[in-house]
């Protein structure tokens, strides 16, 4: 039965292949995913959340019919959780083996069977439970080989022999030494001369009191040989422990001998099957959680029209950050975004805090779930796969001395280029904002231009409303070069300086913002001089 080939998130052994030699992995770093901020909402403590990324439709739709299968049953959740501290206890009982350096450790042996016949249980016992309302490959699969591994003849034979081996060393209460003395009382040799179903008396009055046994006997201590739990330190402790160990295990030998080679030849293959699957576990586990907690929050979740990478593709109805709408109590507003033959690039003003850096983040967030094999944020959606993630997100206070803040930023900008390809996809986010408006919207024009002849997909979120002004000479510029065209954003409001968080396709107006937002705070002109007038009465 060969478990080696089997996976819960790629549909055969070439798709993995392909992931592990970097041929179907994005661009898409750690970093990356700090600044959209999924690592909040979507962490890994046994691994590299962009490490799961593949540009392959058909890993993603494997995954979709995954998580499917996991958010319908949620005893697949709660099996895989109760998996994994059972193969970590494996792991840790293979890393003591080989520290010890003892290659004959039988007793350890029996206890890795013990712990990998657990895991079969718990995954027999579930998939059997849910077998009828599994739809994906990938747990249908899983139930498959399990159901035969657990009902075969051999797995039987194997918890036969397990339960008399264990019965047999499990019931072991105590041992009996026996130390040779010289002339002077010295130790000179020791060994075990009976292992015993039995523990040994203390040989307190009160206890032969208690017992109404006032007989001496063979189970009867006439005198401690060693005071545990009195002065005695951690490392006398494990040298005794381990003395004891080392006579069972070369009692046990002749049983246990053939033991090992069952594990050799079996139940390692089996369980390295297991362990290989644990990273997978946990991604799919923690992505559940989080989509089920995004439909607990009456948030839609969409199944994508996954598109040809070459094809570009983005167009989403009802799009919303889920980074967000987890942390917010409000009703999160959603909102429409369409790459089209009109706009490769969008630039996006407006207001301050009026959504433009939730909806970039939006954006990368639904590529990033899309290429994880999720559920999109968005009611619907049509996405192509992008070959890279690019972000320039502000920065804070960090360490600029070499260069300044402006030279930073550039600099970053300028690594861009070194790696957008056309099937890529650029968020930046107030860039240039350490300048002032006229440099700024001279190099914004030029990145912007450059990004236009790459042709790649970019949402440009900046308060340089200004730049608007500057998109039909770009757009010329890019077009005749055979570049994809501009078109521009903005964040809406509703009068009085309230923020609609609507995104709409539309020219920018920054002098309505600036008197909604003087309004809002009481500095257009006309309420300065009521004020100065006011404090002078």
């Amino acid at each position: 039965m060969d478990f080696s080939a089997f996976s819960l998130i790629y549909p055969d052994e070439a798709s993995r292949r392909r992931h592990e030699d970097g041929t179907d992995l994005p661009d898409i770093d750690l970093f990356t995913l700090e600044e959209l901020g999924l690592t909040e909402a979507f962490s890994l403590t046994g691994g590299n959340l962009s490490s799961f990324f593949t540009t392959d439709p058909a890993v993603m739709r494997y995954r979709l019919a995954t998580f499917d299968d996991m958010m319908r049953c949620p005893e697949l959740t709660s099996m895989l959780d109760r998996l994994v501290p059972i193969l970590n206890d494996i792991m840790e009982l293979r890393r003591l083996e080989a520290d010890s350096g003892d290659p004959n450790d039988y007793l350890s042996s029996m206890t890795e069977i013990e712990l990998y016949v657990s895991s079969v249980e718990v995954l027999h016992a579930t998939l059997k439970s849910v077998e009828s309302e599994l739809k994906s490959p990938a747990f249908s699969a899983l139930a498959k080989l399990i159901s035969e591994l657990a009902e075969s003849d051999y797995y039987r034979e194997l918890n036969e022999k397990l339960n008399e081996l264990t019965r047999r060393v499990r019931e072991i209460r105590s041992v009996t030494i026996g130390v040779n003395l010289d002339a002077q009382l010295r130790p000179t040799s020791a060994g075990v001369l009976s292992i015993n179903p039995e523990p040994f008396k203390s040989g307190d009055v009160l206890d032969k009191i208690l017992r109404l046994n006032f007989k001496n006997d063979e189970y009867t201590c006439i005198a401690d040989l060693v005071p545990f739990g009195k002065k005695q330190s951690e490392n006398q402790k494990t040298a005794l422990a381990n003395a004891f160990n080392s006579a069972i295990n070369d009692v046990y030998k002749s049983s246990l001998r053939s033991w090992k080679k069952i594990v050799q030849a079996y139940v390692l293959e089996n369980t390295e099957f297991l362990l290989h699957l644990m990273p997978e576990f946990e991604f799919l586990v923690r992505g559940t959680q989080m989509l089920l907690a995004l439909r607990e929050k009456g948030c839609p979740l969409a199944v994508p029209d996954i598109r040809p990478m070459d094809e570009r593709a983005f167009s989403a109805k009802g799009l919303y950050n889920p980074c967000v709408a987890l942390k917010i109590e409000e009703e999160i507003v959603p909102n429409d975004l369409c790459f089209d033959e009109n706009a490769g690039i969008y630039v996006l003003t407006g207001p301050n805090r009026g959504g433009k850096s939730v909806i970039t983040c939006a954006l990368g967030l639904a590529q990033v779930m899309l290429q994880l094999g999720m559920y999109l944020p968005a009611e619907e959606i049509s996405v192509s796969p992008v070959d890279g993630i690019y972000t320039h997100f502000p920065t804070g206070a960090e360490d600029t001395i070499d260069k300044g803040r402006l030279g930073e930023e550039c600099a970053r900008l300028g690594e861009i280029f070194d790696c957008a390809t056309p099937n890529s996809l650029v968020l930046l986010d107030e860039s240039l904002s350490s300048t002032g408006s006229y440099e700024a919207s001279y190099i914004a024009a030029e990145v912007l231009g450059g990004l236009a002849h790459i042709g790649c997909r970019c949402l440009f979120s900046t308060h340089l409303h200004e730049l608007a002004a500057e998109i039909g000479e770009l757009n010329r510029r890019s077009l005749a070069s055979g570049g994809v065209a501009i078109d521009t954003l903005v964040a809406g409001m509703e009068g009085e300086g309230k923020r609609s968080f609507r995104i709409l396709r539309a020219k920018p107006d920054g002098k309505s913002y600036a008197r909604d937002i003087a309004q809002s705070y009481g500095l257009t002109y006309e309420e300065i001089i009521k004020r100065i007038s006011d404090i002078r009465k």
